[in-house]
């Protein structure tokens, strides 16, 4: 079975976000750009199914600007075997990335779709399930765990929702987005990061996959939070509860 796995180009979680003087995005030159950690953990998922035998390849895919290559290596680094890039010099929305996404399926034909189940930059979390709508899959978001089933050909996935865990059996082939308790993903090791220099990285366009690149919205502003005011220390409990009810109008 091949296992593909789809991997973004962020903003490293640890940089401090700066809004663009135009208020039209956050700023994006000279920052740390690293792997969306959610797709991290989908491609460490998708290397520890591959080791315990259940899978013979896994193929990371990204979509993005020329720059997106380094993560991709990244992602070669950790352990994947190849790589594809479909360059678009344009943002993509999730819809787009979704069709992309069922194009490349199509050539590649695997038996697992794997994703995190949101980036860190737009928070979206809307592709992993328009590409399993898009191909008619089965779907697991959020799992904290997944088992795969050799002889029945299925995945069973637990997720965490509201009131507890909720276990899913699909069948394969099928789509899993990831959460954070999944797993932990691997750091690459130098020579695993020399060897991911020589591994091929497959290149296409979105003209190439008959994929039209159009928005369906438009980001009006990009503003920052409103600092958050300076504490106060008070000197009694009815000071307190005299703010919570006049100031904060909380109770």
């Amino acid at each position: 079975m091949k296992i593909m796995v789809a991997v973004k180009r962020v903003v490293d979680y640890a940089v401090k976000i700066r809004v663009r003087p135009d208020k039209n995005g956050v700023e994006t030159q000279n920052v740390k750009m690293s792997m969306n950690p959610f797709c991290e953990i989908a491609l460490e998922e998708a290397l520890k199914i591959k080791e315990s035998g259940f899978a013979k390849e896994v193929v990371a895919v990204s979509m993005g600007p020329s720059n997106c290559v380094d993560t991709l290596r990244t992602g070669l680094a950790m352990g994947a075997d190849r790589a594809i890039h479909v360059e678009a010099s344009r943002d993509l929305v999730p819809l787009t990335v979704a069709k992309l996404l069922k194009k490349l399926v199509e050539v590649e034909n695997p038996g697992l779709l794997i994703l995190g189940k949101q980036a860190i930059d737009d928070d979206c979390n809307q592709t992993g399930q328009m590409i399993a709508g898009l191909l008619g899959w089965p779907q697991g978001t959020f799992a904290s765990k997944v088992v795969l089933d050799k002889e029945k050909h299925t995945a069973s996935v637990d997720r965490e929702v509201d009131g507890g865990l909720e276990t899913l059996c699909l069948d394969l082939p099928a789509v899993i987005t990831t959460d954070l308790r999944l797993n932990q993903p691997r750091y690459a090791t130098l020579p695993n990061i020399m060897k991911a220099k020589s591994k091929p990285i497959k290149k296409y366009t979105p003209e190439e996959l008959n994929v039209e690149i159009k928005s369906d919205f438009e980001v009006v502003q990009v503003t920052e939070p409103p600092k958050r005011k300076a504490g106060v220390i008070l000197s009694s409990v009815d000071e307190l509860i005299d703010k919570l009810k006049n100031e904060a109008h909380v109770i």
